[in-house]
Order: structure tokens, then C-alpha cells, then sequence
């Protein structure tokens, strides 16, 4: 039995999909990561063919520093894009985020859509997500629920507000969620960590989540799929005036995804935390050379969604023919700067410039 709020979280799943496939939804401004030049080294004395790309994260070793964004479930086609791509997470060793869980806590009927990664990715680094205004209603056993659904090896809070602000339906209650966050931290023995939605992080609200337990941030800055844009095109669809001009003049609110990182490797690097906090550099990521950047300015991992969302539609293949080009990518920006591995990678020389340069000095961030 469903009732109305459970037909809205279905249709608006894969509403979301659509409108980031047929409509341009992404961000006006960049990612600033064309701000970051990376000091070519014309003598790079390695073996191209020896380059290592291994990466950890929450202490587990995968293949490439890459995770498989979260994108959807609670209907069949999200349940067909999580099939396809836990089973590339399997094949290539890396992690892959599901979408929020809401739908299956308030509808067993859906759970199937989330779990089928589990079952295709036997020994795939899975991670649930639930939204930050949903905390407030969890309860221990829906804590429990939402790990236990997929076997999670993390679960992820993701941090919506200016989706929800636009978002006709939205939840705008954003009361009490650090709080909430802490409970959960305390509770669980799984890592937690909090992710945006395409409107970066600052040192600020990283310090707190830091001090609460989180032990991964996913930083998901300005320069990609804007949410804002695909409320928009929501609103427009039923003729919401108000939303559709609140979601065009927030279009681009945000910090771009360069900035991000630093904002979070600075609040990182005053904690004072002795267990460590993992850095998921996010938001426009687009080519292996991206990810290079976002790995020397303090990223431990880079992730996706949108450039895995149509092969995903598409199939296994289309999925691995786009990893292979952007692994193939990345491994060119570690042999052009002399890098043997991803850690001599984090210490390649690079040269800043503005505005990147200008939002350092005022922020005050670690380079």
C-alpha cells in the first residue's frame, strides 16, 4: 500500500533523471579548476605502463581513486542504472554511492531497487544515503534498515538545502541536523560522511560536521549539475512561477569545486581529529585531468554522477568504454608530471592563478 507522498518520491526520481538527460542543467560558472596548472615535466623518467592508480578510502584500497557518485533508486529505472553500474563498481574495485534511501524506509516495496546493487556487487564498497531534513524523523531501526538494505559500508548524508528551497515540495527544515548527524556518528560503526549536492562546502560547515563524528566530507562544488537548474525545470513543467524564477536566480549559487576542497582541506587540517577525515573531491568533474587537479590540491578521492548516468542508461559497456578513456586520462596527467603513483601525485608542483588565487588569500585556506 502507497499512499501520495510515496507516488511523489517515484515520480520525482525519475523526473530528476530525465531533466538532467534532455535539458542543460549545468552550472554557468566552472569548476575553477582551470585555475590550477599542473607543472609539465618534460622528463618524466617513468614507464607510462607502470603507473599505479591505487587509492584508499575509510581505509580500504581500491583500484582507482573513484567513486561512483549516488544517482537514484525506488523505481525500475533506477534499479536498472544501480545494476549497471554496481556491476562495473565490482569489476573495477571502486565504490559507488546509491541514491537517497526515503523511498525504500517508507516503501518495502521498493527496497529491491537498492538492494539489486548489493547482490550484483557481492564485494563492491557500498554507500546508503539518507538527506539531512530526513534526520529528524530516523529512528534507530531506520538507521538500521538503511545499512542493512544494501550491506552498507558507509552511509552518506547528503546536504540538499538550496534543492530543497527551490524544489516546489521541498523540506526546508534544516533544524537540529548537526545534532542529528552526531547521534548517527555515535550510533553507527560504519563510517558516516556528508556529501553536497552541487553547492560546495565551506571550512566552516566542514569544521562542525568534523567535530560531530563525520569521517568523510564529499565536497560536490559549483561547476556541474546544477539542482537549482533542475528544480527549475520542474517548476516550469507545472507552471510555478515562484520556484521556477527562485531556481534561475540561484543557478549557480555556490563554491566551486576547487575552492571547496580547500575550504575542507583547511577545516581538515585545524580540526585536530586524530582519526582521518577523507576529502571526496565532486561537482564537474568531468576528465582525468579534473581529477589530477583535484587530487594535488588535497582530494583523496574524485566522484561522479552525471557522466556515469547515461552509460549507466545504456549498459556495462557504455559504462566501462567511459572509465577506461577517463582512467587512461588520468594515468597521462600522472606520467606528464612525473608521477609514478597517486601519491607522488599529491605532491606535484602547480601554479595558481585567479580567481582561485584571490579566494585563497581572503578565505585564509591551506594550499
Amino acid at each position: 500500500m502507497t499512499n501520495g507522498l510515496d507516488d511523489i518520491l517515484k515520480s520525482r526520481k525519475d523526473e530528476h533523471i530525465y531533466i538532467v538527460l534532455e535539458n542543460n542543467v549545468e552550472t554557468k560558472r566552472s569548476t575553477w579548476l582551470e585555475n590550477i596548472i599542473l607543472i609539465h615535466k618534460s622528463l618524466p623518467e617513468i614507464d607510462l605502463s607502470a603507473i599505479d592508480l591505487r587509492a584508499t578510502l575509510f581505509g580500504r584500497e581500491f583500484s582507482a581513486p573513484v567513486l561512483i557518485e549516488a544517482m537514484t533508486g525506488g523505481t525500475e529505472l533506477g534499479a536498472r542504472i544501480n545494476k549497471n553500474l554496481a556491476s562495473v563498481a565490482q569489476e573495477y574495485n571502486i565504490p559507488m554511492g546509491l541514491g537517497s534511501q526515503r523511498a525504500g524506509l517508507r516503501n518495502k516495496d521498493t527496497t529491491w531497487t537498492y538492494r539489486i546493487a548489493r547482490e550484483t556487487a557481492p564485494d563492491a564498497f557500498l554507500i546508503g544515503n539518507i538527506g539531512a531534513p530526513q534526520l529528524r524523523e530516523l529512528r534507530p531501526r531506520d538507521i538500521d534498515e538503511l545499512v542493512s538494505m544494501i550491506e552498507a559500508d558507509a552511509l552518506a548524508i547528503h546536504l540538499n538545502a538550496l534543492q530543497e528551497v527551490v524544489q516546489w515540495e521541498g523540506d526546508t527544515n534544516y533544524s537540529g541536523v548537526l545534532s542529528k548527524i552526531r547521534e548517527i556518528t555515535d550510533y553507527l560503526d560504519i563510517p558516516v560522511l556528508i556529501k553536497e549536492t552541487g553547492a560546495g562546502i565551506s571550512k566552516e560547515t566542514a569544521r562542525s560536521v568534523i567535530e560531530a563524528g563525520v569521517r568523510g566530507i564529499d565536497v560536490a562544488g559549483v561547476g556541474g549539475t546544477s539542482w537549482s537548474a533542475v528544480e527549475y525545470y520542474r517548476a516550469i513543467r507545472r507552471n510555478h512561477e515562484g520556484k521556477s524564477n527562485l531556481g534561475k536566480l540561484y543557478w549557480d549559487w555556490g563554491i566551486p569545486t576547487a575552492a571547496s576542497i580547500l575550504e575542507v582541506k583547511t577545516a581538515v587540517h585545524q580540526s585536530g581529529v586524530r582519526e582521518r577525515v577523507y576529502i571526496i573531491g565532486s561537482g564537474g568533474i568531468r576528465t582525468g585531468l579534473d581529477a589530477a587537479k583535484s587530487i594535488v590540491l588535497g582530494a583523496d578521492f574524485i566522484g561522479m554522477a552525471k557522466p556515469f548516468l547515461k552509460p549507466a542508461i545504456e549498459g556495462v559497456k557504455a559504462i566501462k568504454k567511459f572509465l577506461d578513456l577517463f582512467l587512461d586520462e588520468l594515468k597521462t596527467a600522472l606520467f606528464l608530471t612525473g608521477s609514478k603513483n597517486i601519491s607522488e601525485l599529491r605532491s606535484s608542483e602547480f601554479v595558481i592563478l585567479s580567481p582561485l588565487k584571490d579566494w585563497i588569500e581572503q578565505r585564509k585556506l591551506i594550499i
